[in-house]
């Protein structure tokens, strides 16, 4: 494929400029897995790689992390008696296939990508490296890290975290499967109560379980906002980078919800 020149800041679809100029989508593993019941779906991976494209042709820079969680899952294997620190290695390998995936439905759109491991496998990935990292979102391109930290113990919520951080992303996207943080499982309780903004103490004091207490503490102390919306409704990722309320806001006190309002 030959190198596309950067896009160019057109705006949003109604002629809006982005909030953000630099985000980093945290996707979890099994939202590749579409309808599927194990491994990646194709189709859904293009259903993201045409939503991105959209948002990066707005002239945004896109970073992306993926998690593994379809193809295996440490922490699990861990409680069935396999050795932690092995059990979160193979989950890592998982993210590189994912990332592999999505990489392939990018550039079937004609968006640029690099993927990026934090586990050296140079014949698939570049290694991850901060400064090139940063330049490559200069070039336009979509870069997606995987291998999570590196490390095992780390998740790949805290992977999303750090590498926000790092590239100096200006919001932490959290893709799930709800539309934003409630005060219960919606799944199982209908008439549980969705947040519009919430402060990173009330995920840690209230232990909600949207993010894991270290990428929290993470983007607590480096006042990276976090939104957390439903990935399986078109333009959601379009409309969150638009600033619409999309979502539940996760920020510092003095942030007011994106757009004034609730979704």
């Amino acid at each position: 494929m030959t190198e596309s020149a950067p896009a160019t800041d057109r705006g949003s679809a109604d002629g809006r400029r982005p909030t953000f100029r630099r985000v980093l989508l945290k996707l979890s593993g099994e939202a590749l897995l579409g309808e599927r019941s194990y491994g990646v779906d194709p189709a859904f991976c293009a259903f993201i790689a045409k939503q991105l494209a959209e948002v990066r042709s707005n002239g945004v820079e896109i970073g992306v992390v993926v998690g593994g969680g379809n193809i295996f899952r440490g922490l699990a294997a861990s409680a069935r008696g396999m050795d932690r620190a092995t059990a979160d290695y193979i989950g890592m390998l998982g993210t590189v296939m994912n990332g592999l995936a999505l990489q392939d439905a990018l550039e079937r759109t004609g968006v640029q990508t690099r993927v990026m491991s934090a586990i050296a496998m140079n014949e698939i990935a570049e290694p991850y490296i901060r400064r090139r990292a940063v330049r490559h979102l200069e070039k336009g391109r979509v870069v997606i890290f995987v291998a999570g930290t590196g490390n095992p113990y780390f998740t790949t919520d805290t992977a999303a975290a750090l590498r926000a951080i790092e590239i100096g992303a200006d919001v932490l996207l959290k893709a799930t499967k709800v539309d934003g943080v409630y005060d219960a499982d919606p799944m199982q309780q209908p008439d549980a109560t969705r947040f519009d903004h919430l402060e990173y103490a009330d995920l840690l004091r209230d232990q909600l379980k949207v993010m894991d207490g270290a990428a929290v503490s993470l983007c607590m102390e480096n006042d990276l906002p976090i939104v957390v919306f439903d990935l399986n409704r078109p333009d959601n990722i379009a409309r969150v980078v638009a600033g619409d309320p999309v979502g539940t806001l996760i920020s510092g006190p003095a942030t007011e919800p994106l757009g004034g309002g609730r979704s």
